[in-house]
């Protein structure tokens, strides 16, 4: 293990990240609120505490293996989290560093669940910054460290493996990885200023455009009102995020495509994405025949839009809301929630097990039922017409089991914490490992993470992790033989 080398990017990342921290300055600033001492001094503690570390080991071997990068993923997101609540807790927002660590851990991982009640009291530089942490953490800091520091050489491919999401992780856009990582930044800079000249033009201070749109593309899902979207009148501010919600949650390389020739073409002849659109819109028309039928609204329109809304924010986990879903007639809550494990893109901000291994799992189910009725037979798993490796769906497999056991430990350890609440404990686990952000229960779309205890925000601090880096990055860690030499 290289570790003067990975304290050196480590490092170096943080002081390219302390930079982000003056944007809450500025914003403080222009509204004249007290928070801006704060992130100063937390700008100039993640500064220094990177230069250092930097200065201590800058003539490391910059040589990178797997193992390296699998460490420098998981210690940056661990360490990024602890300096990102510097603000929150300097500021005397938040009452406890747990509570601070926690909404730090929320932003970065863009689950959205938070801990704070009556945001609109917050200062403007600490709810920026509570949406900024979205907007950096969605893309992934490390990709960005992979487009602006090509200090990262030969590991850099090491560390895109590890933080890009998704079953199939060697493909990239360019030749190089500094390139690929350009590219997709470019395209997420170019979603973001279309998504706030939209939001602005209907109406929207610039402030809550600029801090929706981080959000809304990255999937995040914070917003600077306790009632979410809902604080905002008319449908078309709904329309528009639904509009990024769902780019966002869709695979980036089909954007590149576009953008590069490929015209709408290069969306409908994915597969992956004909089934996202498919589940979405299914989804939505189920909803919304329910909506009607119950005459929760009363009109068609606002039926549709409202189950659109739900179903496009938690299946993308983006995790805003249009109107309190839990309050919604029959099973229909319980459907919501249950969008958010599946209904991302592979190589999306959006958390969750996502579309393309759902695809995957499908596939070889129907392959494994025709082998039973043709046991000679040879019929391989195939995406776009081309033979899926038999790795590929064993690591699907794999991913998959190991999912389903996390989620079944935490709930259990959730329950002893919270005094056997079932639907508390699952709502919670099921909003933190998939990034969705609202859950049910105690933690609904109407409430907030506020009356977990101590021990329980830990346990969803490290769901929330889990679920960012896909878990095996981070179980990777604790098997012995990452270890041995």
């Amino acid at each position: 293990m290289h570790w003067k080398g990975i304290t050196y990017l480590l490092g170096l990342l943080l002081m390219v990240f302390s930079t982000a921290m003056l944007a809450p300055v500025a914003v403080g600033l222009s509204y004249g609120d007290g928070a801006v001492p704060a992130f100063l001094d937390a700008y100039l503690l993640t500064l220094g505490s990177g230069f250092a570390m930097w200065l201590a080991t800058r003539n490391a071997s910059r040589q990178f293996g797997h193992r390296d990068g699998f460490l420098l993923v998981t210690l940056f997101w661990v360490v990024l989290a602890a300096f990102s609540a510097l603000p929150l807790v300097l500021s005397g927002t938040y009452p406890t560093f747990t509570d601070a660590y926690f909404e730090s851990v929320s932003g970065l991982t863009t689950t959205g669940s938070t801990v704070m009640a009556h945001l609109h009291t917050l200062p403007h530089a600490v709810l920026f910054w509570r949406q900024e942490m979205q907007w950096l953490g969605g893309m992934g800091i490390i990709i960005l460290g992979l487009a602006v520091l090509p200090i990262l050489g030969i590991g850099g491919m090491q560390l895109y493996q590890a933080e890009v999401p998704g079953p199939v992780k060697d493909q990239k856009l360019t030749p190089r990885v500094a390139e690929t990582a350009r590219a997709l930044w470019l395209i997420y800079l170019g979603l973001t200023v279309a998504g706030v000249l939209l939001l602005w033009a209907q109406g929207l201070t610039l402030f809550d455009a600029v801090g929706h749109t981080f959000s809304a593309v990255s999937t995040g899902g914070f917003s600077s009102y306790d009632d979410s979207i809902g604080h905002f009148p008319g449908p078309g501010v709904q329309y528009t995020l639904i509009a990024l919600m769902f780019l966002g949650g869709a695979n980036f390389a089909l954007h590149f495509g576009f953008l590069h020739g490929g015209g709408t073409r290069a969306y409908l002849s994915d597969p992956e994405f004909r089934l996202y659109l498919g589940l979405h819109l299914g989804a939505t028309a189920l909803i919304a025949a329910f909506l009607m039928a119950y005459g929760t609204y009363p009109s068609l329109e606002q039926s549709l839009r409202h189950a659109l809304f739900q179903t496009v924010s938690i299946g993308t986990t983006t995790g805003f809301v249009s109107a309190n879903y839990e309050l919604w007639p029959s099973l229909l809550p319980f459907l919501v929630a249950l969008t958010g494990f599946c209904l991302g893109s592979a190589g999306s901000t959006a958390g969750g097990i996502k579309v393309l291994r759902m695809l995957l799992l499908w596939k070889q189910g129907m392959r494994q039922a025709f082998l039973l009725i043709h046991p000679r037979a040879i019929r391989p798993v195939k995406l776009r017409s081309t033979p899926v490796p038999q790795g590929v769906i064993q690591a699907v497999w794999g991913f998959f089991a190991v999912y389903i056991s996390t989620f079944v430990l935490l709930v259990m350890a959730m329950l002893v914490l919270e005094d056997g609440d079932l639907l508390t404990a699952a709502g919670s686990v099921g909003a933190t490992l998939t990034c969705v952000g609202p859950g049910l229960g105690q933690v609904g779309p109407a409430e907030n993470f506020a009356a977990i205890s101590l021990g329980g925000k830990w346990v969803l601090i490290l769901a929330m992790l889990l679920g960012r880096l896909e878990l095996f990055t981070l179980f990777v860690l604790v098997m012995p033989a990452f270890w041995r030499r």
